[in-house]
């Protein structure tokens, strides 16, 4: 997974620095590329990539987990040794070990003393447990892995999306533009007429309200190029700017429309993340019942000890030596080995209700998932039925368009002969302002059924191998 997305990282450095200028000249951006520019510089999924190698690195030191602790421990000391008879309770060790002869008086008599310790402790045996928890971390790198799968997979659904809506935003944008034009020109008739005399007053004012009325319509339509161009600039994660798109999407409907998925419902990626999910919780549960076990542990300590205190020290006190010499080297040795079982017996108490609590957690997991397969077998279907409706309304655009353009030229041709008045040649320029709306919106309603057929059966070459 961390190769491809070195792979994206790296497509997207190039699309960057080419694909937008190539010799000055402002190039078009394909879906293709802007998709390899998204996968490549978006937040979430670089913060999701993120997430999947940090758990990737604590598996790792969660398998490590199960080996034995092997410490080493070496001091040299400088004080005195005066004992006393009494109990000590060492709090959170607070108290000092120091032992000798216990005398009647105190005294300052100090010298160099030393320490040398190694001891191992191996939980041999503790019914799993560093087994489970081995298998939990597992699982939630598959979770993570996932998770980045259907990040990137959600994403390319958004960056397609986004690409067409401002595509069709651009053909309106045009169509609006177009529109203005026809009423200046109709305005300028209208005026030139009025003039003359031929056409009451009335039609100049309908005219410059028409004039009004396109201008509004286009800088309503402009903004909305801005707002989905900056939506696509987001996605992307480059500075917004203006985009020259592909033309395709809205020129010709999707060769293949009616393509069938390869993936399986139960392989696309949103539903494998929620499975997973529930394979984390399950075991986590697993992993939570191995605490109402004991743990049987296998332990060794050698020791090494030295002290500028002589042994008969107790019956003569001047018989030690200040050297650091003396005191750091060891003069006693001593070893220890042994066995051990701990076990808390109202562990199991407590246990018992942690893991119903995390088995009531994977039967939600396993409620939201069972909802979200329904939910993308409603789509599937929704998807087909939108794929049919929109193909009917491609196939009927150009007859609208036809019979528009023929009624405004017959329209416009009657209103500057006199043959006809202001009111239905403004209503003729309405309708054929909307069937050329219609025509740039219907075959981009298409692309955009086949990419929600795309969302719903997860897979995205439903979508792509269409161009």
């Amino acid at each position: 997974m961390f190769n491809t997305i070195s792979k994206y990282a790296l497509l997207g450095i190039f699309c960057i620095f080419f694909v937008f200028k190539v010799n000055g000249q402002q190039k078009v951006l394909s879906l293709k590329e802007a998709e390899q520019i998204a996968l490549a510089n978006y937040g979430t999924i670089k913060a999701k990539a993120s997430q999947l190698n940090a758990s990737k690195a604590f598996l790792k030191e969660t398998r490590t987990e199960a080996l034995p602790d092997l410490n080493v421990s070496l001091q040299q000391d400088y004080g005195t040794v005066n004992g006393t008879t009494g109990p000590l309770f060492g709090y959170h060790g607070l108290a000092v070990s120091s032992s000798g002869p216990t005398l009647p008086n105190q005294n300052y008599n100090a010298a160099f003393g030393s320490l040398y310790v190694s001891n191992i402790n191996w939980d041999v045996f503790a019914f799993g447990k560093a087994k489970e928890r081995v298998k939990v971390q597992g699982a939630v790198v598959a979770l993570n892995e996932t998770d980045l799968v259907q990040e990137q997979f959600q994403h390319q659904v958004r960056v397609a999306s986004t690409y067409l809506n401002l595509l069709v935003a651009q053909q309106l944008s045009k169509a609006q533009e177009d529109n203005l034009y026809r009423s200046m020109q109709l305005q300028k008739v209208v005026i030139a007429r009025v003039r003359n005399g031929l056409n009451p007053g009335v039609d100049s004012s309908l005219a410059n309200a028409e004039v009004s009325n396109a201008k509004i319509a286009l800088t309503n339509a402009q903004q909305i190029v801005q707002n989905q161009s900056n939506q696509l600039a987001q996605y992307l994660g480059i500075t917004p700017q203006d985009f020259v798109l592909d033309s395709t999407f809205v020129s010709k409907a999707p060769p293949k429309p009616n393509a069938i998925s390869t993936v399986s419902l139960d392989d696309h990626p949103e539903l494998r993340y929620f499975r997973n999910r529930i394979g984390v919780s399950d075991e986590q549960a697993k992993y939570l019942s191995t605490f109402s076990y004991p743990t049987f542990s296998l332990f060794g300590v050698y020791q090494g000890r030295g002290s500028g205190f002589k042994s008969d020290y107790g019956t003569n006190l001047s018989n030690y030596s200040t050297s650091y010499g003396a005191g750091i080297q060891p003069t006693r040795y001593n070893y220890l080995l042994g066995a051990a079982v701990i076990w808390n017996i109202t562990n199991p108490f407590r246990v018992h209700y942690q893991v119903q609590s995390q088995k009531y957690t994977s039967d939600q997991y396993r409620n939201e998932y069972e909802l979200v397969g329904q939910q993308l077998r409603d789509q599937q279907l929704l998807a087909e039925i939108r794929i049919n409706n929109a193909l009917k309304n491609y196939n009927e655009a150009p007859v609208e368009v036809k019979a528009a353009t023929d009624a405004y030229n017959q329209k416009f041709a009657l209103y500057k002969n006199g043959l006809s008045n202001i009111v239905d040649f403004t209503q003729a320029l309405y309708v054929l302002n909307r069937a050329e709306v219609d025509r740039d919106i219907v075959s981009n309603n298409v692309w955009q059924a086949v990419l929600s057929k795309a969302a719903a059966t997860g897979d995205f070459s439903v979508f792509m191998n269409n161009f």
